[in-house]
């Protein structure tokens, strides 16, 4: 096929398109610098100019939608622009120029409410209960998605959980930044189980969901892609830690003051927005406190997919970069 990636300048957009190219199909990207995805041919844009949209979808068969904006905070019009007028910009024109799969890159937070997610499955975007303008515009857009959904045009939403791994600016990022100045605290115990995802499984999963996209199964529907390997919140971090050189976490801090304390934050942002992430807000706290894992039956077997690189063997990965860079 013709595919689209769209945000392949962003770590899991430029791993998605190499593993679409690596998997035999014609890569084009968009987003608005160069993806730096060899092989691909970039259009330099955005979602929400109509027309570079236009010229971006033209001739494709297929389109994997990752360009989003991506904040704990922000203008909350910036993301509403983003997320939800960008996606139905690609969704109408992708479908006006022929394409016949759309894959939208969504994410669990779109129906996690703020309570421990145990064993569960990918229940519906819930835009008015989800948490931030992130996650409550990502709900409306994948919404706007599934309905999109037609003979003819098949549309699928998958949700990658928390994607990690060597070169990640975000997550990885954030973590051995905060770890290394003292500042990475762990809420209460540390003992929430959570789910993640090594990006080169998360790839992997995105050719899954284009390629199964019209089946029975997969169009109109929404799967959670994670690891499938639970771990406890604590755990994780100092495993990370341990594999970027950095000392683990030992500042413990209890769940229901670090929600004040980020719903404050949060509020100070939206007022006067510092130059980085803000350290703590309410939907952070909770992601730290709140069991998230997710029953990957269904997915695996709707999607035909399974992961190929363990928790461990990624952290071993991501050890190895560490070496590496400090070599270099």
């Amino acid at each position: 096929m013709r595919v689209l990636v769209t945000g392949a300048s962003g770590f899991l957009g430029r791993a998605t398109a190499a593993a679409v190219r690596d998997a035999g199909h014609e890569v084009r990207t968009f987003q608005r610098r160069p993806s730096g995805v060899d092989g691909a041919a970039d259009v330099l844009g955005t979602v929400t100019d109509p027309t570079a949209v236009v010229r971006a979808v033209e001739g494709v068969d297929a389109v994997v939608h990752l360009a989003a904006e991506v904040s704990l905070a922000g203008d909350p019009a910036d993301f509403v622009r983003v997320n939800v007028v960008g996606t139905r910009t690609l969704l109408d024109a992708a479908r006006r120029a022929g394409a016949t799969r759309f894959v939208f890159v969504s994410s669990p937070s779109v129906a996690h409410t703020g309570s421990s997610l145990v064993g569960a499955g990918a229940a519906p975007a819930e835009p008015a209960r989800a948490r931030g303008d992130y996650a409550r515009t990502k709900a409306a857009a994948e919404l706007l998605a599934l309905a999109a959904d037609a003979p003819g045009f098949a549309v699928t939403a998958v949700r990658p959980h928390l994607v990690w791994g060597p070169g990640d600016t975000q997550l990885i990022g954030r973590i051995v930044d905060r770890a290394r100045s003292g500042r990475l605290p762990v809420l209460d115990s540390g003992a929430a189980l959570i789910d993640t995802l090594y990006v080169d499984n998360a790839a992997s999963a995105m050719v899954a969901a284009l390629e199964h996209a019209a089946d029975d199964a997969v169009h109109g529907a929404a799967h959670v892609v994670t690891n499938g390997e639970p771990r406890p919140v604590a755990d994780l971090l100092a495993g990370i830690c341990a594999a970027s050189g950095v000392p683990a976490p030992r500042l413990h801090v209890p769940a229901g003051v670090a929600r004040v304390a980020g719903s404050l934050v949060g509020a100070l942002w939206r007022v006067r927005p510092g130059q980085d992430e803000p350290p703590m807000t309410r939907f952070l706290a909770e992601q730290l406190s709140t069991a998230h894992w997710f029953d990957q039956r269904r997915t695996r077997q709707d999607l035909r997919w399974t992961p190929a690189v363990s928790i461990d063997e990624g952290l071993e990965r991501l050890a190895a970069a560490q070496t590496s860079s400090a070599a270099t």
